[in-house]
């Protein structure tokens, strides 16, 4: 990973949360390949271990730090980690979300609806107020949400995570409007159907033609480095990705 002083990100902090896997290991390992420090936040240590280790490796620089993003102090450590490694975050990329078997309205249960709000909804709130006073006092900051496109376009996903995915919108979009005068620019990614390992929760499994035909974490990457690469000027509300064959 030779990364040179004019790559997109040389310079730039980028906190990545749920990056032990999916689009969030992908958008980690590219901000790095893209000269930014990284640092990387999960529940799996031991896959942020190793998503650390196999960065440094190839030249790049980051830090590791576990915890459940709805737990406040650990986001709030996770934050702080960063800025006494690096100085300072110019970048969180939200990339927590999970779905659960028993989706549908006529068998999600209670406690299946409070579990999708806390891990879709209750953690991008948590991660938001956490940066946010590091943001502010920089003057600058971008918050990137990476939701889904259920959130916009209905679809067999279940309820309870179309409405927290439709939540974290809607949190964005208020947080955009409250910061903006502070430096604080935020962006909501929409991917369509991704070949992540949450589609081993699907009631369905999917067919090798239907993951052959998904997008890859990758491609969801290479949109949030264009977003972050953006000068701070410049704001994009919002991004949807699908793929070509749906």
């Amino acid at each position: 990973m030779a990364v040179g002083a004019d790559a997109a990100l040389a310079g730039k902090v980028v906190m990545v949360a749920g990056a032990s896997s999916g689009m969030g290991r992908a958008t980690a390992v590219a901000a790095a390949a893209e000269g930014a420090s990284v640092v990387l936040f999960a529940r799996r240590a031991d896959s942020l271990a190793e998503l650390e280790k196999t960065i440094t490796a190839e030249g790049g620089s980051a830090i590791a730090y576990a915890g459940d993003a709805t737990d406040r102090q650990a986001v709030e450590a996770a934050v702080a980690a960063g800025v006494e490694a690096y100085g300072r975050i110019d970048v969180l990329v939200n990339s927590v979300g999970t779905n659960i078997r028993n989706r549908a309205l006529t068998t999600l249960t209670p406690e299946g609806w409070r579990e999708l709000m806390s891990a879709n909804l209750d953690a991008a709130f948590v991660l938001t107020q956490a940066v946010l006073p590091v943001f502010r006092q920089q003057g600058d900051g971008l918050l990137v949400h990476i939701t889904s496109s259920a959130a916009r376009k209905p679809d067999v996903s279940g309820v309870g995570y179309q409405a927290s995915k439709a939540g974290v919108t809607a949190l964005a979009h208020a947080t955009m409007e409250e910061e903006r005068a502070n430096g604080i620019r935020v962006s909501v990614l929409f991917p369509g159907f991704t070949d992540t390992p949450m589609v081993e929760h699907r009631p369905t499994p999917p067919t090798a033609e239907m993951l052959a035909n998904a997008l890859q974490p990758d491609d969801v990457a290479r949109m949030c480095l264009a977003v972050m690469s953006l000068p701070a000027r410049a704001h994009v509300p919002e991004l949807v990705l699908y793929p070509t064959r749906s």
